[in-house]
């Protein structure tokens, strides 16, 4: 996936560059500044001395000397005021000089940690939005896996209206699946207690008092194929070769009935050109669920569509599965964007879209 929202710690992440929300100074400071420090060593605070600061909003390169990262990024986050103070612009200066530095430097893999987001005050629904938005609209137009690496859940957090709308969605529908199955079970558990064995309620067989019930009657075989109009059955071969198209066919059709390109598609699933291209290549190619989701969401596939869609490759939407409720809360709601969905999938610690 071209942006991927991990849990973890950012200065164990094996990229080519890690992002440091910094002080101006560059010399080091609390959360995550200093605890990039730390496990850098030394050496980095010493080539920090020589790089003179940095403004707010800009970018400036370190090594990443004892870190599994060769690189450090380091970017000045804004103090959260009121919002006001033009603290939105600074922030999304932050995440494009990053960027641009990255790819002036040909990294491949950056880690960013939502920056401003913690003693700088940024309301972390909207520190979120911001880096969404930003490394999205990156990846969508530049080849480069970016991940957004979050310590823990207290510091992701979604909009209030989003995450109230979602858990309303989901509880009216995944409680309700819930009651039914509870239900049924239960009216199966009290015919079984309250009918003999053999009761049949559809031929009204009551077996008598302290007489044995008739054994049950062996079922019926099965029908043989129907013949065809020289009065041959089909074989095996024959309706093999009546299969319907395969996922991988399905999704090639209607990218060019919608008048996409192959580029346009894989990436607004959040899906890696190589893996795309394994699809492409392989007719019988079987996706996971989640990347078979992507690219429903890439399609901007209806409801109907999309179940059918799933079908060709194996898998169906159910309300017994959060996952399921999710993704038809957002192609309901006629919300394609993958990273919003993303986002509230990990909130809800499901696997992510494009994921393979």
């Amino acid at each position: 996936m071209p942006l991927q929202i991990v849990r973890n710690d950012i200065t164990t992440m094996q990229v080519d560059a890690i992002v440091n929300a910094a002080k101006r100074s560059l010399l080091g400071g609390g959360g995550v500044d200093g605890a990039i420090h730390r496990a850098a060593g030394p050496e980095l605070l010493e080539e920090c001395r020589t790089l003179g600061g940095c403004e707010t909003g800009q970018a400036k390169l370190t090594k990443g000397y004892r870190l599994p990262a060769r690189y450090i990024i380091h970017t000045v986050g804004p103090m959260y005021w009121d919002g006001q103070q033009g603290e939105e612009k600074l922030l999304r200066s932050c995440y494009r000089n990053c960027l641009a530095l990255a790819e002036e430097q040909g990294f491949e893999t950056v880690a960013f940690p939502l920056i401003s987001a913690g003693a700088y005050g940024y309301p972390k629904d909207q520190a979120l939005q911001v880096a969404v938005g930003e490394i999205s609209w990156f990846v969508m137009n530049h080849d480069m896996l970016v991940y957004l690496v979050v310590y823990d859940r207290q510091s992701f957090q979604l909009s209030k209206q989003l995450l109230q709308d979602v858990t309303e969605f989901i509880e009216e529908r995944y409680v309700r699946e819930e009651d039914a199955s509870v239900s049924a079970s239960r009216l199966a558990q009290e015919t079984e207690e309250e009918q003999p064995p053999c009761y049949s309620i559809r031929h009204g067989v009551f077996p008598k008092k302290n007489q044995p019930a008739p054994p049950p009657s062996a079922p019926a075989p099965l029908a043989a194929p129907a013949p065809d109009s020289e009065g041959i059955a089909p074989n095996l071969d024959a309706m093999l070769k009546q299969l319907d198209e395969s996922f991988s066919q399905s999704l090639l059709r209607q990218i060019d009935e919608k008048g996409m390109t192959d580029a346009q598609c894989y990436k607004r699933a959040n899906v890696d050109r190589k893996l795309f291209s394994k699809i492409r290549s392989n007719p019988q190619y079987k996706p996971s669920k989640p990347t078979a989701v992507a690219f429903a969401v890439a399609l901007e596939l209806n409801w109907a569509e999309t179940n059918d869609f799933l079908r060709k490759a194996g898998y169906a939407l159910s309300h017994s599965s959060k996952f399921d409720i999710i993704i038809e809360y957002f192609i309901q709601s006629g919300n394609y964007n993958i990273f919003e969905i993303n986002e509230t999938l990990f909130a809800f610690d499901q696997s992510l879209l494009g994921s393979h």
